[in-house]
């Protein structure tokens, strides 16, 4: 995961406070404890923007980033979180991981800034 990949575009909107909502369906990374076996969830990015949007190519690019590496559940929905606060500085974010079940568990995620 590179926040270098993350690029932006103007929001010709500053002057309001709408929501933007973006879902990622077939989100995956490893298992840090079975090296070998994937993880799948369904990311829910929703935020308020300030000057700038994600443009949502250089996030695809940004997410498929995830797919070979071992992280946790909680980490890579907060690593999320704190890329796109930094590339963003929006008045609002919050990203939500729904993870599928996994050994009989189910983990949702969710963490927002401020």
């Amino acid at each position: 995961m590179d926040k270098k990949l993350l690029k932006t575009i103007p929001n010709e909107s500053v002057d309001k406070d709408y929501r933007v909502e973006i879902t990622i369906p077939e989100f995956t990374c490893l298992c840090p404890e079975k090296r070998d076996q994937p993880d799948f969830a369904v990311i829910t990015i929703t935020y308020v923007p300030d000057e700038l949007l994600v443009e949502l190519k250089s996030l695809k690019y940004y997410v498929v980033k995830f797919r070979d590496k071992e992280i946790y559940h909680e980490t890579a929905t907060n690593r999320i979180l704190d890329d796109l606060v930094e590339v963003l500085k929006p008045r609002y974010l919050k990203v939500k991981g729904d993870w599928n079940i996994r050994g009989g568990i189910k983990t949702i995620v969710e963490v927002d800034y401020p």
